[in-house]
């Protein structure tokens, strides 16, 4: 039976208690018995029985977790539990420590053995670390690496480094002085990674850990990067690709169940406009209605992905001018009535202030039956990008200005936000209008551009 807060505090040193026997129970006192007057918690006063002793005892709560009460008159928590052999952590002295947070600690600590880390371990150099190594091991000089050069980059990607370290290499090396841990040292912990199935993963890790100790270099903290020790010893990971559709009746049926999903009207919006717009799934589900011109059909998109080695001028820009085709504009002018007063134009369910949640498009598909081998949120620039190459022959360059990528003039400028408005309208329109035929299960051939002054504009050069 778990622990009350009135059997600790009834607890007093010398007596142990023993387990009262039932009414008409037969037995012998045991050897130093003694029957004491106490109160239970109901007001009433059994009976309780102790054992005289001049020992400490134990009273269990479980779970590994007990009291230890000494003779002395001091009642300690302890965490029993086996790493290899049995063993005891401290979790604080009562009633500085209480009945709850002794439990909160004794979790911890049982998280800690189910991950395969040893609890009493881990405090151990967590206690060297403060004790005098603090400024020397991994976590300080990692914790110091994160703040300076990952904390200015995107929040997604903020996360997913501080959670790489936090759950696979703290708990681990953490306390451990960064100059003192071996490569097979930390290479046994990136296996850990590896063998549970993530291998990019692991070779992130292997190279965000590459990082901390090349500042721990700069910082006069340890002398090498011992991840160099340990190229090659990850299996190679397979590159993949976003999946896609890219045949007429492939994308025709992703359309046609777009148009029959049945969930939330923003979501549903957010599905239908994400084909025609063809940009990241990030950009679409923060789309704000400030930066969107219904009358003139233009979205001021801020993209979310500049690669600043790129950057080499000024006039590289950040933002884009997504033309928007008639489609577009329909499903958005429909949206604007239900979110026109929000700041998102896909807020998110339980936050009108905050976007659309990340996987929103990406679970519906699931619903609807739609496998992550055969379409993500993602794939839709893919669909697009080959598409609109391969069988309507749009010029390459306007194709890649409207994903977002840096296009170079021939003179080695990079084009900025406005370039080819019109011509990449006109694409957009042509797009559209070609996933309408599609959608509509008209059997749409390889498209020949027709002879118009207008389309020419638009196709590649010599193909007419």
């Amino acid at each position: 039976m778990p622990l009350t807060v009135f059997q600790i505090d009834a607890a007093k040193p010398g007596l142990r208690p023993v387990k009262q026997r039932k009414k008409g129970e037969k037995g012998m006192p045991s050897k130093g018995e003694v029957s004491v007057k106490g109160c239970d918690q109901t007001g009433n006063e059994p009976d309780s029985k102790f054992v005289k002793t001049d020992k400490p005892y134990k009273m269990a709560d479980g779970g590994g977790l007990y009291l230890e009460v000494d003779p002395s008159g001091g009642k300690y928590w302890r965490f029993k539990y086996r790493f290899s052999k049995e063993k005891r952590i401290s979790l604080g002295v009562y009633p500085d420590v209480g009945l709850a947070d002794a439990r909160k600690e004794r979790d911890k600590c049982r998280e800690q053995l189910a991950k395969g880390i040893d609890p009493g371990v881990t405090r151990k150099a967590l206690k060297a670390a403060r004790a005098g190594n603090a400024v020397n091991s991994f976590e300080i000089v990692a914790r110091e690496w994160l703040t300076k050069f990952i904390d200015p980059l995107k929040e997604s990607h903020r996360k997913r480094v501080y959670a790489r370290f936090e759950n696979d290499i703290f708990p681990y090396l953490g306390g451990r002085p960064i100059a003192e841990i071996t490569p097979m040292e930390l290479l046994g912990i990136i296996k850990k990674i590896e063998n549970r199935g993530a291998g990019d993963t692991a070779h992130r890790t292997l190279g965000s850990c590459g990082q901390v100790f090349r500042y721990g270099i700069s910082t006069g903290r340890c002398e090498r990067d011992i991840t160099a020790d340990l190229r090659g010893a990850l299996k190679p990971v397979e590159e993949q690709h976003f999946a896609a559709v890219t045949t007429s009746s492939e994308i025709g049926g992703i359309l046609r169940a777009i148009d029959g999903y049945r969930g939330t009207f923003v979501v549903r919006s957010a599905f239908r406009l994400a084909p025609l717009v063809f940009v990241r799934p990030g950009e679409l589900r923060k789309a704000k209605w400030q930066d969107i011109d219904l009358d003139e059909a233009t979205w001021l998109l801020e993209l979310a992905k500049i690669d600043d080695s790129k950057r080499r001028r000024d006039d590289v820009d950040k933002y884009l001018i997504v033309p928007l085709s008639r489609q577009s504009v329909e499903i958005l002018r429909a949206l604007h009535a239900l979110t026109g007063r929000d700041i998102y134009v896909f807020p998110g369910a339980r936050d009108r202030n905050r976007p659309m949640s990340e996987n929103a498009i990406l679970t519906a598909m699931r619903r609807m039956g739609i496998s992550k081998d055969e379409m993500c949120g993602h794939g839709f620039r893919a669909t697009a990008r080959t598409v609109l190459a391969q069988e309507l022959h749009i010029r390459p360059d306007l194709i890649e200005h409207e994903l977002g990528h840096q296009v170079i003039d021939p003179n080695g400028r990079a084009y900025n936000r406005a370039t080819f408005l019109p011509e990449r309208q006109l694409m957009m329109q042509v797009w559209a209008d070609y996933l309408d035929k599609l959608k509509s299960q008209k059997v749409v051939p390889m498209m020949k551009p027709k002879p118009i002054t207008d389309l020419k504009a638009i196709m590649v050069p010599g193909y007419m």
